[in-house]
């Protein structure tokens, strides 16, 4: 039975003004799931409305209350694990093991979101006027407008609202047309379940012809003080750009063309272990997925014909079955996108040594090429799909320059058993987030995520997250009358 589901306004589900629905299709068989309904910009501000008038109520909420709340939100997450991996399945055709994955790590948002509520919410500053007692405090900012992507859409759905709420917002979450269940109504439903008010958590659900013109009344409203997004660089610019013009503070976490450096005393059956892991993981389609080795080259040739022999043993298919390892991209469309930067790459000289060719509808194998060269769309481009392709390089500098050659700048890995070999070169590298001795894929709610350049700028994850979705104000009090010079 297809599942149908409306906008979420003030605590209630209400239809679209206009009557209009959006199809939830299943990425693997291409069967609808579910129908929500397909807002307008009048459902756009009748959202922020609900938003604006919640707002007064859950500022002034106390942080326990707050705290409470978020705490129960996580643990009504994780009962439910098996219904959200089930959903995340249907709507965008992740295998099992990455649906409760997010649920663990949202889980864990929400506690740290949690205990943020609790945490200073300023200082006392020194101050030369006398009798005068000066502070730095933070305050929630307002209404945050909350852009969630599909492909890891119950953690970056927490992701764009645990925060904001922790610290007395309230949100209008916009999730992407390609989950929005996992990425915004059911993430909502525990959020209710778990005593936030109505008001203070709405939703509303677009077609994609339809989402451009509600982002702009959402950003463009004076009431929303803060813009959450995660997806494309090239949307993205386009929320960077509303956002600017209407003097918005916003958060943007964009795309990435994220690199694993491997040195040449680095132990290959780590490396071939981790790059696969960072590389196919959720068939590539993680703004942190590792989609090129820059490799010395003394171990270059050896790590790719080991990575292609692991990757060709990676079994692609039914996102149901559990032995599935790399199930269906999001459309037949980026399928078919991916299969195209490779075929590109191979007919420029690049050896496809595992995977290629087109795909079976949405489902893409796990692929390796060596021989590409910095001119190849492929090594330009986000591939977001199960590729990763091998350059051969000479020298720690040359490859610390290949791996700064593109216009992102999100996260990247080094592999050596030299430590501080490694972290001399995590310093050269322009990513927001680098890990030595490790793969690029990796979170955790305390930590400052974010990315450089074409990557986006701020910063979610702990203190660097609450300091994201509040003013800083300035506040004296004066003691008793002080004199004035005239």
């Amino acid at each position: 039975m297809t599942m149908t589901r409306q906008l979420l306004i003030g605590g209630q589900e209400l239809a679209a003004a206009a009557g209009r629905t959006a199809d939830d299709v299943d990425p693997y068989t291409g069967e609808l799931f579910a129908t929500v309904a397909a807002a307008g910009p009048e459902d756009a501000t009748r959202a922020v409305d609900a938003a604006a008038s919640a707002f007064k109520e859950w500022s002034a909420t106390s942080p326990s209350e707050r705290r409470r709340t978020l705490w129960k939100a996580a643990d009504i997450l994780e009962a439910r694990a098996q219904e959200a991996a089930a959903l995340m399945t249907a709507e965008t055709g992740a295998v099992a093991p990455w649906g409760y994955f997010n649920v663990h790590l949202a889980s864990e948002m929400l506690r740290e979101a949690a205990s943020l509520a609790s945490q200073p919410v300023g200082e006392v500053l020194t101050t030369s006027t006398p009798g005068a007692v000066s502070l730095a405090l933070r305050q929630p900012a307002g209404v945050v407008a909350a852009f969630a992507p599909w492909n890891a859409p119950i953690i970056l759905g927490t992701r764009s609202i645990a925060t904001a709420l922790a610290v007395g917002n309230t949100v209008v979450m916009k999730p992407s047309e390609h989950a929005p269940l996992s990425a915004g109504l059911w993430l909502a439903d525990i959020m209710a379940e778990a005593g936030l008010p109505a008001g203070a958590c709405n939703v509303v659900t677009t077609t994609p012809e339809d989402a451009p013109a509600v982002a702009e009344v959402l950003i463009s409203d004076p009431r929303v003080r803060r813009v959450s997004f995660t997806g494309s660089t090239r949307v993205g610019r386009a929320i960077a750009q509303l956002a600017g013009r209407h003097l918005t503070p916003a958060v943007l976490e964009l795309g990435g063309k994220n690199s694993v450096v491997v040195l040449e005393d680095a132990d290959l059956g780590y490396a071939v272990n981790a790059i696969a892991f960072g590389a196919y993981l959720n068939s590539g389609q993680i703004c942190m997925s590792a989609d090129r080795v820059v490799a010395l080259k003394a171990v270059a040739g050896e790590l790719a014909e080991r990575l292609a022999d692991k990757a060709a043993k990676l079994p692609a298919g039914d996102p149901r079955d559990p032995g599935t390892l790399i199930g269906p991209l999001i459309t037949v469309r980026a399928a078919e996108r991916v299969a195209d930067l490779v075929q590109e790459a191979a007919a420029s000289g690049a050896r496809v040594m595992a995977g290629g060719g087109r795909p079976d509808r949405a489902v893409y194998p796990a692929s390796v090429l060596s021989g590409v060269t910095p001119a190849m769309a492929i090594e330009k481009d986000e591939i977001f799909g199960p590729v990763c392709t091998v350059l051969a390089v000479d020298s720690d500098e040359e490859a610390v320059a290949v791996a700064n050659s593109t216009s992102y700048g999100l996260t990247a890995g080094v592999i050596t058993e030299d430590v501080r070999r490694g972290f001399d070169i995590a310093r050269q590298l322009r990513t927001g987030i680098v890990h030595v001795n490790d793969q690029p894929v990796d979170d955790e709610p305390q930590a400052p995520f974010g990315g450089m350049g074409d990557s986006g700028y701020g910063r979610f994850g702990g203190r660097a997250g609450a300091e994201a979705f509040t003013d800083l104000r300035w506040v004296t009090v004066q003691q008793g009358h002080r004199p004035f010079p005239f």
